[in-house]
């Protein structure tokens, strides 16, 4: 009986001996499940955090795009030509940096960027991974590799999110876009005027400037400042009846993608900032002036000129003795006579001849779309600043003025306010500023100048084109008196003298002869070696025959209107 009590008892601890070993073993499993649970519970929320966070970055670029103010302060409008292209665009990017603190797997880093980035110098790397507490992996990375960089789930992996500003013409509209700096603030050009509008606008700034028209004007421009050797040049083209300017171009220029300083001042924007005395370009307001006063007709003859006269300390001649002496108004100006010019000036009086060159803006104050405009001297008319003014020396103005002043000469005599920035209402007309009949006579004797053999411009008669002008052929100023070794000559020019729709300003600052350069004569056969005289006759209107004869295609099927 004993012996049976012992069994028993014995199987009873055997039984909770087994019940215990059992429970055990029970929970040990329970902890593996557990654990593998928490394990994937952690990747899960991992992956939802990053999710969460490109859901969030694709949301703020969404909602950047989408309202009107446009809060983030790297955001600007593009600006585009009149026909769409771009010539200046906002970008986004991103770049990746590398805080080396944070690495989590060095190696599996290292595996993933080779496979990534497969041309990159991965010594280099290994080597600041190991020297640098944070570099720069990738600038501009593409979204593709952004994407799996951080999939990647390295806290390491540092990305930045910027906005670039991309010039895509480079330097060809530098002058009118100008530039921006580092802080995204505009420093020049129409970055810079239109700073603000840019930030907010929802839209691209449409300009009136052609891209192809302005390639081919820069192109020419740049060659034959390389023949005639000019320290610079300028050009602009605009429209004589809405002001709008389809080419703006003044050498040298500047990329703005490199975000230069630049203080050289021969980098100046000759077209609006850069003054200077003209010449025989002024001839014409001269002319028109009178006609306008109704002081003399084109036919008024002025009889027994003399070479030269004497005015104060200062003699006034003619530029070429062999002008006759007896000429009528019109051919005074077709001859560039500059006595005639006094003639005619003095007939109408300072006071009037300052007033009329104010009211066609030739000597006033220009509001224009660029800040880099050149403040207008206010000049105190006298009997010989009379007298010098009336062939263009003694007063200084800019091209842009100089341009305005020629579209009134020939739209009808209406006001005019040059622009860049396109409109709807682009052929409304400005106040009426010259009588009737007036704009005419002007354009007639400026046709005759280029079309006859005593015009000074007959290398711009370029066939079909109808082109009117008149050249101008300046001493320099320098170190404060005139020098007869540095010029500006300057072609300032409208077409179709029929229906005249464009004025066209060509100016090369201080250019010299080429001994080589083969003229092509363009109202007979044959041709000249070298230049003859360093005037406008033989630089300036020779660049803007050749430009015509490039830019006059896309002129006459784009923008000319056919009567």
């Amino acid at each position: 009986m004993e012996k049976l009590k012992s069994k028993i008892i014995i199987e009873d601890y055997k039984k909770n001996f087994d019940y215990k070993k059992n429970n055990t073993s029970l929970n040990i499993e329970f902890n593996r499940v557990a654990f593998v649970f928490f394990f994937f519970f952690i990747i899960y929320l991992i992956y939802t955090i990053h999710l969460i966070h490109l859901g969030s970055r694709k949301s703020k670029i969404e909602l950047n795009n989408n309202v009107t103010t446009f809060a983030n302060k790297l955001y600007r409008a593009d600006i585009i030509d009149v026909n769409g292209n771009y010539l200046a665009k906002t970008v986004k990017s991103i770049d990746i940096g590398i805080k080396t603190a944070d690495i989590i797997d060095k190696k599996k880093l290292l595996l993933s960027l080779n496979i990534f980035f497969p041309n990159k110098d991965f010594n280099k790397i290994k080597k600041q991974l190991d020297t640098k507490k944070f570099f720069w992996l990738e600038k501009k990375v593409s979204e593709e590799n952004y994407e799996k960089l951080m999939k990647l789930g390295d806290n390491s992996i540092k990305p930045e999110e910027k906005v670039l500003r991309m010039y895509p013409q480079k330097n060809l509209f530098s002058h009118i876009i100008g530039q921006i700096d580092d802080d995204n603030n505009g420093i020049s050009g129409l970055e810079k005027s239109f700073d603000e509008v840019l930030r907010n606008s929802k839209k691209p700034i449409k300009l009136t400037v052609d891209k192809n028209v302005q390639f081919l004007i820069r192109k020419e421009l740049i060659k034959y400042q390389k023949i005639f050797k000019s320290k610079g040049s300028a050009a602009l083209l605009m429209n004589v009846n809405n002001g709008n300017i389809l080419s703006l171009i003044s050498l040298p220029d500047f990329n703005p993608n490199e975000r230069q300083n630049i203080t050289d001042a021969n980098f100046i924007n000759r077209v609006t900032k850069g003054t200077y005395e003209l010449g025989s370009v002024f001839k014409p307001f001269t002319f028109a002036s009178a006609l306008n006063e109704d002081l003399i007709k084109p036919e008024t003859e002025f009889i027994d000129l003399p070479k030269s006269i004497q005015c104060g300390k200062n003699r006034i001649g003619e530029y070429d003795n062999k002008i006759p002496s007896d000429l009528t108004a019109e051919q005074i100006i077709i001859r560039s006579g500059n006595i005639g010019s006094v003639r005619i000036g003095q007939k109408i009086g300072p006071e009037k001849y300052k007033s009329f060159l104010e009211k066609i803006g030739v000597l006033s104050p220009i509001d224009f779309d660029i800040n880099e405009v050149a403040p207008q001297k206010d000049y105190d008319f006298g009997k010989c600043k009379l007298a010098t003014a009336s062939y263009g020396h003694g007063i200084a103005t800019t091209i842009i003025q100089l341009a305005k002043g020629y579209a009134i000469l020939s739209n009808g005599g209406y006001d005019v306010k040059p622009t860049l920035i396109y409109k709807d209402n682009e052929n409304s007309k400005g106040a009426r500023l010259l009588n009737s009949g007036v704009s005419d006579q002007v354009v007639t004797v400026l046709r005759k100048i280029v079309n006859t053999e005593e015009g000074t411009a007959k290398f711009a008669n370029v066939p079909n084109y109808e082109i009117g002008g008149k050249t101008g052929t300046a001493d320099k100023v320098l170190n404060g008196i005139y020098s007869d070794d540095a010029k500006v000559n300057t072609f300032a020019s409208i077409f179709p003298t029929s229906n005249p729709q464009f004025v066209f300003i060509v100016m090369l600052d201080g250019p010299r002869k080429s001994k080589d350069y083969y003229y092509k004569y363009r109202h007979r056969k044959g041709g000249w070696r070298g230049t003859l005289n360093n005037s406008a006759g033989w630089t300036s209107v020779e660049v803007a025959g050749k430009i015509m004869d490039k830019i006059g295609p896309i002129l006459a099927t784009k923008y000319l209107e056919i009567n």
